[in-house]
């Protein structure tokens, strides 16, 4: 049964996915990487999506829908990012109206090290906590939704 309620939470009121949702702050446990590295998570999946993007560079608006993050949000954040050398704007050719995140090689480097502490604490925190056949069926699930 799925709530629409208006509220953004559709299908996620009570049962197994109401529990996940609940625990999954103490288990991704965002701080490690700003402790270790310095990088917020949320700044952390931007680099992820420009490292992962062709020549290194997004639509501003696409990586907002990407990482979830309103277009406004996602502009603080890219500030934040281009005034610590990570990232930088630059017009988009085909849109002069529209701009482009390109990661630079400071922000590959911050996130080639912060993705080793991000793995690791997601084999911690969740691949070690199931077992080997249900990783496996877990792969399948993920395979047939991507």
């Amino acid at each position: 049964m799925r709530n629409y309620s208006g509220d953004g939470k559709e299908g996620l009121r009570g049962g197994p996915a109401r529990g996940a949702q609940q625990r999954a702050p103490k288990l991704l446990s965002p701080d490690e990487l700003c402790h270790a590295h310095g990088l917020p998570l949320g700044s952390y999946e931007v680099l992820l999506f420009l490292a992962q993007a062709p020549g290194g560079s997004m639509r501003m608006a696409e990586l907002a829908d990407g990482v979830l993050l309103s277009r406004s949000g996602l502009t603080r954040m890219v500030d934040r990012l281009e005034r610590d050398g990570l990232v930088r704007r630059e017009r988009c050719e085909s849109d002069a109206r529209g701009y482009l995140a390109v990661i630079t090689e400071a922000g590959r480097a911050a996130f080639r090290d912060a993705r080793v502490t991000h793995l690791d604490g997601v084999r911690h925190r969740f691949l070690d906590r199931i077992r080997p056949e249900e990783q496996r069926r877990l792969g399948r699930l993920w395979e047939r939704l991507a």
